[in-house]
């Protein structure tokens, strides 16, 4: 799960509040300046803050953390899009709107190959509002842009810029090969994940993913999922939420684990409570330790197989369309390596 460490101090105060209200580069005209302030108006009541709490793996066991990152209401029936960094192993998710009121959220389709969630509220408070999506093909390098979240969480901060790259998937990174990305210029800090990017109408063209920083802040190298991959993943084809965090092993690590020969598998680090993942039966592990210069969580389950297909990174888009066949409620059957013994697994999909 990608977390940038949060590090907080007068200086990065300071910066946020100016970040707050940050124009474009290059300088803005006073009707530009009053067209992003009534455009911040306009799209606000879309955005929430989400708060969601874990569990993680270290070397020195289990421990709960807490994560705080942004959304956006997609559906007025109670559908937030984010990204699935912030919940997709997490326990307990809630969902605060513009005016502090919090609505209790459960997770009901993720896609980490993308870095995108969507979650299902349990009521849309008065005075929110859907965000209209548009159709991100129509957004090229240049165009303006505006993110609106929580950076630091500080919420409802807005950041402002260009679309700078355009990168189709799987070409910036091999555990996001299904995320069609922009890069932007506009300002992207731990806790703007998940949050949306607008063009300038107010339509969402993105769910911000995440920056590459070399000093831990924002170096204007910020990667945004475009919104037609998020509406192709989440909206159109059936996502299959499994609640699970881990890593698929490589060659040589299922070598020295003592895999079966010639297979692979995925190790898992956590499992979300209540997840399909749990209610099957799955183990998380307890520690983590250093594998040739590699993280590796250790004492749980590594996943040999589901529906008979091997666990692989190659596998994954399989494991994906047939998860996506069953109909909620049909059996489905996952093989696990458990203390040195190949168990099956039954349940329901979800």
């Amino acid at each position: 799960m990608l977390r940038n460490p949060a590090r907080t101090g007068r200086r990065i105060v300071i910066c946020l509040a100016v970040l707050a209200v940050s124009t474009f580069a290059g300088g803005l005209g006073p009707a530009d300046a009053q067209s992003a302030r009534e455009l911040f108006k306009k799209v606000a009541p879309s955005v929430v803050v989400i708060r969601a709490r874990g569990r993680d793996v270290t070397a020195g066991g289990e421990t709960g953390f807490s994560e705080t990152g942004s959304g956006v209401l997609i559906s007025a029936d109670g559908k937030v899009m984010t990204a699935a960094h912030v919940v997709h192993a997490m326990d307990q998710v809630s969902v605060e709107f513009l005016g502090g009121e919090t609505v209790a959220a459960r997770i009901v389709g993720s896609e980490p190959a993308a870095d995108l969630s969507l979650l299902q509220l349990e009521r849309v408070p008065t005075g929110a509002k859907v965000a209209p999506m548009a159709d991100s093909r129509t957004m090229e390098v240049g165009d303006e842009v505006i993110v609106v979240g929580a950076p630091y969480g500080l919420s409802y901060s807005l950041s402002a810029g260009l679309i700078s790259a355009h990168w189709p998937p799987n070409t910036v990174y091999k555990t996001m090969p299904l995320a069609e990305f922009f890069q932007t210029t506009a300002t992207i800090n731990t806790g703007n994940s998940g949050g949306p990017m607008f063009n300038m109408k107010g339509e969402v063209v993105g769910i911000v993913s995440h920056n590459i920083s070399k000093s831990g802040g924002s170096e204007g190298l910020g990667f945004v999922v475009t919104i037609n991959t998020a509406k192709q993943l989440l909206l159109e084809k059936r996502s299959v939420w499994s609640g699970l965090e881990g890593l698929m092993l490589s060659d040589q690590l299922a070598d020295l684990l003592n895999l079966p020969p010639k297979t692979t598998g995925y190790i898992i680090k956590t499992v979300a409570k209540g997840s399909p993942g749990d209610e099957i039966g799955l183990r998380g592990g307890t520690q983590l330790v250093n594998i040739s210069g590699q993280e590796v969580p250790l004492g749980g389950d590594i996943i040999l197989s589901v529906q008979g297909i091997p666990a692989s990174a190659a596998n994954i888009p399989k494991v994906r369309e047939a998860m996506g066949r069953l109909a909620p409620g049909a059996p489905m059957k996952v093989t696990i390596l458990r203390a040195g013994q190949v168990l099956e697994l039954t349940g329901k999909a979800p």
